[in-house]
């Protein structure tokens, strides 16, 4: 049976054009009531559905999420069971009456509140165990792809417009000069990717990790999606900053009427190094619980995906653009599902290429059309270099000693002709904490610490 949010289904004669607009309505909400805000610039709030219909799949999916909840449980309230489901008692109350007439649950008693408590039966337990093989599957329900696809459109990347003051707040802290800041605004304005390429250590992972921050907005993911019965997470704790304000206060949402399903979440910024993979790229399932984990461009969506040290990852380059330069093009994905159904998946994220080497050695120019800036970072001027130790004395605990900063420059830089690089302040001066330490002397910059951390630093570098 396919979900009712299934395009299929959305088109019947019984459906038609008013179910595809309650459809968007009900994502979407009353404009009035969920109007932009600083804290929701897109305007996207998904509503809570109060029917069946409205969930979005088929009821024999949610009936075995209760089945394979309750068996994991024995029994438990109908409320309890709602807020397992994430779903409203209403919803799921007539099911549960069928599923009591159908002898596969049973009440086994009611609290003091009047809550009626539901156990599984032995009837219920053999169909459950049969629901387990298929999938262990037994927490929020998911929501339709349909859903999704729509949520991604009112969120898109593209959609968001940075200026100068965003990017400014996003980057405060780090030093970025104005022609890197006039280069970088308009490369994230387009949504669409970058290279940053240029010296190691100039902070090029810095600033990718910090492009999404410049948006300044939350976004709704859902917790899972249903795909033609197959369950797929979205939502990994691992990589999403859930906002943990009053409004995943679960009453509050429940009056503000919003979908509990879903999950808001800062704009995510996903990074990715010289250990990614091809599995990370495609839906993979766990043997064991034949759950579907969704791959880092769909955790990204919405936000940026990092490729950190681009070249050096154990696949081949032309493998991983080959995978990628038909998705840059369009903005949508296919993936291929285990049971072997190939999905249409938006791919909405900034993705920043990031490497120590140059793009031209890397890709060829049909690749490099598709990545329409690369964007060099550069090694700082001398006047960066003594703005960031001092920047970084503040912030360790010393007090600013130019005539120090200049030995250090004089001797270790200038005589030896060594570049500067952006990351070389901090690692310094903490190998000169450290020495300080060590001896039991004061937390003082001295030629003597100096000495001996750029003989420690520099020792194995060219």
């Amino acid at each position: 049976m396919q979900g009712a949010g299934s395009k299929s289904e959305s088109l019947t004669p019984g459906g038609g054009l008013d179910e595809l607009f309650n459809r968007v309505n009900m994502l979407l909400g009353d404009p009035q009531e969920n109007g932009k805000s600083p804290q929701n610039p897109t305007g996207f709030v998904p509503r809570q559905p109060r029917t069946m219909r409205e969930v979005g799949v088929s009821p024999s999916i949610i009936e075995k999420i209760i089945m394979r909840y309750l068996l994991q449980v024995g029994a438990d309230t109908g409320r309890r069971l709602a807020g397992q489901l994430r779903l409203m008692f209403k919803v799921i109350e007539p099911m549960l009456k069928q599923m009591r007439s159908d002898k596969h649950i049973d009440l086994s008693g009611t609290t003091s509140a009047g809550d009626s408590e539901y156990c599984i039966t032995d009837a219920g337990r053999d169909r459950a165990r049969r629901y387990a093989e298929e999938c262990t599957y037994f927490g929020s329900v998911p929501v339709c792809l349909d859903d999704y696809t729509a949520s991604v459109a009112a969120q898109t990347i593209a959609g968001q417009v940075v200026t100068k003051d965003d990017l400014e707040r996003a980057f405060r802290g780090l030093i970025i000069n104005q022609a890197m800041m006039s280069r970088l605004g308009p490369a994230i304005n387009s949504g669409r990717g970058m290279f940053l390429f240029g010296e190691p250590g100039n902070g090029k992972t810095s600033i990718a990790e910090r492009v999404t921050s410049a948006f300044g907005s939350t976004v709704w993911i859902p917790r899972a999606i249903c795909i033609d019965g197959e369950i797929m997470r979205v939502f990994d704790p691992g990589v999403h900053e859930e906002v943990d304000d009053h409004a995943q206060n679960s009453s509050l949402m429940d009056s503000q009427d919003i979908d509990r399903r879903w999950v808001r979440i800062k704009r995510p910024t996903i990074i990715a190094g010289g250990e990614l993979t091809m599995n990370e790229l495609e839906v993979c399932q766990n043997p064991q619980s034949r759950i579907c984990e969704s791959p880092l461009q769909v955790k990204s969506n919405c936000g940026t995906l990092v490729i950190d040290d681009f070249g050096r990852q154990k696949m081949p380059v032309d493998m991983l653009l080959n995978r990628w330069i038909v998705p840059l093009e369009k903005r949508y994905d296919f993936l291929n599902m285990p049971s072997g159904k190939k999905i249409q998946m938006p791919f909405d994220q900034l993705i920043v290429f990031s490497t120590n080497l140059e793009p031209r050695d890397l890709v060829d120019g049909a690749f490099l059309r598709r990545i329409p800036y690369k964007i060099e970072v550069p090694d700082p001027s001398e006047e960066e270099f003594r703005d960031l130790c001092r920047i970084m004395c503040g912030v360790l605990g010393f007090d600013h000693d130019p005539s120090l900063i200049d030995y250090l420059i004089q001797t270790h830089y200038k005589a030896v002709c060594r570049p500067f690089r952006l990351c070389q302040p901090r690692d310094l001066l903490l190998q000169v904490k450290n020495f300080c330490q060590y001896h039991g002397q004061p937390m003082a910059l001295s030629a003597e610490a100096f000495d001996a951390a750029v003989e420690n630093y520099f020792s194995a570098m060219s």
